[in-house]
């Protein structure tokens, strides 16, 4: 075969291109293995996030032990350390989620409850991450020492956030005589006792002054350096002598040091400064109460009743009183009532026990005092909380 090029016949020069496919190999393409390279099994993803984690290589160990709770979801060792490295790689909402997996699979999650509601808190989910650091602090407050004092801050300042200001307490004590006194610290125990629900960097300027006056006195007589409470609270009512539930703050830090005088006359001026608040109220009725002075106590009582009708503590007060007066219907009707409003709390059967004894209803009497035996054994034994 010949092909003409300006006027002349030569052969054609160009191997078939079937000949060239049937007899030269052809080179491997640009990019493409010459065969796949087989996954590595999950032992191997195991032993590579391992030697990453503890390489200090966090990213790279996120990746293995991401692959590997995918091969094996049920890796309780996996969800681990994933989250934990999520969590310290400030990743807050992916590391919710795997705290997630992992408290599903162990029955005794130890401190991944606690982290959990940490990373829910800084995602916002404020409900959510209080139930889970109560839950941690129910169940012993496992962890090490950071953690706890992490984990009870937040408790604090969301049941603080939530107007729970007397189960912040709980916390705030853990806090309190296990920690020096900080400036957070201050500002929390400060929302605390004057019962601000806000979160500590939500206190508006114009109130600093004033929440951590109150603060460093709570501080004091929360970690029990009374003489140091002392001259605080006296620091706060001086600069601050109109601040609602300055002297309520005052008087009760004075009847826990057995001065129940002037804690009445501190509870008389936070009247007059709140004409409407239930809680001087209710204290000085239950102070009077104790000194058996019922009818110095029950206007104050009805007063509390009237002010808050839902809370049990001021239908607990009035009941009690009426009894003592020999109103024992009426105080009944109170005491149950405080009872349905608080049906975990023993105190509220205990004082029905009393009462339907003294009406002679002797059945009643015994089931009353049965669930308060049941109710405060449960207490004992961390079941149950303070109301």
């Amino acid at each position: 075969m010949t092909v003409a090029v300006r006027g002349l016949a030569r052969p054609l020069l160009i191997p078939s291109l079937t000949v060239l496919c049937l007899t030269q190999p052809l080179p491997a393409l640009a990019g493409q293995d010459a065969a796949p390279a087989p996954s590595p099994s999950f032992e191997e993803v195991a032993a590579r996030a391992a030697r990453a984690r503890e390489s200090g290589a966090a990213d790279e160990a996120i990746r293995w032990y991401r692959s590997g709770v995918r091969m094996r979801p049920q890796w309780d060792e996996g969800w681990w350390y994933l989250a934990t490295g999520l969590y310290e790689g400030d990743r807050y909402a992916e590391a919710a989620t795997a705290f997630a997996r992992f408290l599903a699979l162990k029955p005794q999650p130890g401190p991944a409850r606690a982290l959990r509601g940490l990373c829910l808190f800084q995602v916002k989910d404020y409900p959510e991450a209080s139930r889970d650091l109560a839950r941690w602090m129910a169940d012993g407050s496992i962890g090490n020492a950071e953690t706890q004092q992490v984990a009870w801050y937040h408790l604090a300042i969301l049941r603080i956030r939530e107007g729970q200001f007397e189960l912040a307490l709980e916390p705030m004590t853990q806090l309190c005589r296990s920690g020096a006194e900080s400036p957070r610290l201050v500002r929390a125990a400060g929302l605390m006792l004057l019962r601000f629900a806000t979160l500590p960097t939500e206190v508006p300027r114009e109130k600093e002054e004033l929440v951590d006056l109150a603060g460093r006195a709570g501080y004091s007589w929360i970690a029990l350096r009374v003489d140091d409470a002392q001259a605080r609270f006296r620091a706060l009512l001086e600069r601050f002598p109109e601040a609602p539930n300055a002297h309520y703050c005052y008087g009760l830090f004075l009847l826990s040091q057995g001065s129940d005088d002037a804690a009445l006359a501190q509870f008389g001026e936070e009247m007059k400064v709140q004409p409407l608040s239930v809680y001087p109220r209710l204290e000085t009725a239950f102070e009077l109460l104790k000194r058996g002075d019922y009818a110095d106590a029950r206007p104050y009582a009805e007063e509390a009743v009237r002010l808050a009708p839902g809370l049990f503590a001021a239908h607990n007060a009035l009941g009690r009183i009426l009894v003592e007066l020999d109103q024992v219907p009426r105080g009944i009707g109170e005491l149950e009532e405080a009872a349905r409003l608080a049906p975990e709390s023993p105190e509220m059967y205990f004082a029905l026990a009393h009462a339907y004894g003294r009406a002679g209803r002797t059945a009643e009497a015994e089931k009353a005092r049965t669930t308060f035996q049941k109710l405060d054994a449960a207490r004992r034994a961390g079941k149950v909380g303070r109301p």
